[in-house]
């Protein structure tokens, strides 16, 4: 009875993408950019076995939904055909933050299970190829796979795939993680994105957005780094609260902390950005030199929780087996 277990960990959009041109495919309109946070993971035991006359799914210590096992199997059937294969599977995966929304976890959970699938069925697909295949879960799981500083191309040569961005490992960024919990599913901000008057715009904006994201990558230029994901955070939610139900992923904790890091930025003079992807948790990014002062800052001055991290790497395999 094969078993294998992956840890992947959730992702920081850089540059943010917005809805789906295709939602069976999970294909979006165009590129996008993000960073992995090595404090927040996802790990996924899968074990496949003759024995086992069903396939059985656990998320987070509970049986998998209706909605979450048609996810889960959108990334697992492909691959077992690839395979050419039938066999059933039994799978858990767990979070290790229980309670937030907009922290990325759903790319790591179908990233961990995409690089779980491949090695327990034996298929030994590089990590370019394998994103196309955990993309399938969640768009954003192919950048988690892929781990660092990473792109996902909307459509290059036909495909949709991730790959790491050349001099990411070079930027030393550090990330204060703000958890906040919301009900709100990520597919319902995808839809409503769409349905903004704005949407237009974003999409001829985005291409030089895209282009100097990148060059500040590769150039190691930091400050830009985190100045540009705080710009398109307000895009994004921007087009989502100008959608047909004017959707309001923010909190009123978002917007305490958003107003602490502005108030360090400018009256502490301290090189600190906030970044928002579809949910009210905050992402807080600056220099490892500063993460110390500025988490003490944002904990006595909201009371919120925090977290810190560094950069986090691909998709690993892990021992520490969750069955």
């Amino acid at each position: 009875m094969p078993k294998f277990t992956a840890k992947a960990h959730a992702i920081q959009g850089l540059v943010k993408y917005h809805g789906l041109r295709d939602k069976q495919l999970r294909l979006p309109y165009h590129d996008s950019i993000s960073v992995c946070a090595q404090a927040l993971t996802t790990t996924t035991t899968i074990e496949t076995s003759t024995e086992l006359s069903n396939d059985s799914m656990e998320i987070n210590n509970s049986t998998a939904n209706e909605r979450e096992a048609a996810r889960i199997l959108a990334v697992i059937n492909p691959l077992r055909k690839l395979a050419k294969t039938k066999i059933h599977f039994k799978l858990k995966s767990s979070n290790n933050l229980a309670q937030a929304k907009g922290l990325g976890f759903s790319a790591a959970a179908f990233a961990s299970i995409a690089f779980a699938s491949n090695n327990v069925l034996d298929l030994k697909l590089d990590l370019e190829h394998l994103s196309e295949y955990a993309r399938l879960g969640a768009g954003s799981a192919s950048r988690s796979l892929v781990g660092g500083f990473s792109i996902w191309f909307a459509k290059r040569n036909g495909r949709s795939f991730a790959k790491q961005l050349e001099g990411g490992k070079h930027l030393k960024l550090a990330m204060g993680i703000v958890p906040i919990a919301s009900q709100i599913k990520t597919d319902m901000a995808h839809e409503e994105s769409v349905n903004s008057p704005f949407f237009s715009a974003r999409l001829r904006e985005v291409k030089p957005i895209l282009k100097r994201m990148q060059l500040a990558i590769q150039k190691g230029d930091l400050d830009q780094v985190c100045q540009m994901a705080e710009t398109e955070s307000l895009s994004l939610h921007a087009i989502t609260m100008t959608g047909n139900t004017g959707l309001i992923l923010m909190s009123t904790d978002t917007i305490r902390v958003i107003q602490r890091i502005r108030h360090l930025r400018s009256e502490d003079h301290i090189p600190v950005w906030y970044s928002l992807d579809t949910g009210p948790s905050v992402y807080i990014n600056t220099h490892p030199e500063h993460l110390d002062s500025v988490y003490d800052d944002i904990k006595q001055n909201t009371g919120l929780s925090l977290l810190k991290s560094t950069v986090g790497g691909p998709a690993q395999q892990t021992h520490d087996h969750l069955f």
